[in-house]
């Protein structure tokens, strides 16, 4: 099977697969999805584009449709070319016919953002698999129990992550957490947002938190993205975050700054790891 190419924009342990109940019959998520961003109480915002084939290219916006990229000095990052990795023989792709579970059979690991030119990446996340401790640690501690023994009881699969510091001082983690299906993902992704709306399951050092709508923009078909900042007056460091739904797959993404997290690279490395999921 062959790779294609993804357009970028110009602007490692395996933890052992919790022990799962017997799953419950997979639902579909809803499609097609409505674009738009929901209020405080949902915060969704819905993606559209075009998706098909074993493995297909990736188009982002122009420089120019975007407020704030349409110079070099933007301040967006220098990421690797970037390509979707082939398929096992056979496996459909999520969304396609014969696969209401709407799993990614790709390796995990290989549907990770990699780190951008210039970076330094973090030696304990360095795109391998990873425990649920490293998830977990993102967490306010008071949150980290429940969160815990949620997963326990979840078909939680696998967890992989890649972490890193750009020369600004903007530090980067991304962990991708795969479910047995589409119905488990859906399940815990409406379980965070609502804990978000009730301040509850922020960021570690974050106590207050207002929506991010930075990632507009983005065009991925079937994939939600929900985007928060922390907010002002926030510390030293600010934290902005996103939560990427994605089939059987939920991705964090979280940025943290001092002084603040610029929006660019934020919208930049949101848009192109959800593109990697869709």
């Amino acid at each position: 099977m062959t790779e294609q190419t993804l357009t970028q924009p110009e602007t490692e342990a395996q933890i052992p697969a919790p022990a799962p109940e017997k799953p419950e019959k997979p639902k579909k998520s809803r499609r097609p999805l409505l674009w738009g961003i929901a209020r405080w109480t949902a915060a969704v915002l819905v993606l559209g584009g075009v998706g098909a084939g074993t493995a297909m290219g990736i188009t982002v916006m122009e420089r120019t449709d975007v407020p704030g990229l349409a110079t070099e000095s933007d301040g967006r990052w220098d990421y690797p070319k970037l390509t979707l990795p082939a398929l096992p023989a056979d496996a459909p792709r999520p969304w396609t016919e014969g696969n209401d579970a709407e799993i990614h059979h790709a390796d995990l690991r290989q549907l990770l953002l990699p780190a951008p030119a210039g970076a330094t990446v973090d030696p304990k996340l360095k795109g391998g698999w990873t425990g649920l401790d490293s998830y977990l640690a993102l967490l306010a501690e008071k949150d980290r129990g429940e969160v815990k023994q949620y997963m326990a009881e979840s078909a939680l699969r696998h967890i992989a992550a890649r972490g890193w510091t750009m020369p600004d001082g903007t530090t980067t983690r991304i962990h991708l957490l795969r479910f047995s299906s589409v119905a488990f993902s859906e399940a815990f992704k409406d379980g965070v947002t609502r804990e978000i709306s009730q301040s509850s399951r922020l960021p570690l050092g974050v106590d207050t938190a207002e929506i991010d709508t930075s990632t507009q923009d983005v065009a991925v078909q079937y994939l939600s993205v929900y985007s928060y900042a922390e907010a002002e007056p926030y510390g030293p460091q600010q934290t902005r975050w996103s939560y990427i739904q994605a089939g059987d797959t939920f991705a964090v993404i979280t940025q943290t700054r001092k002084g603040g997290v610029p929006t660019v690279p934020f919208q930049q490395t949101v848009t192109l790891q959800a593109q990697l999921l869709g």
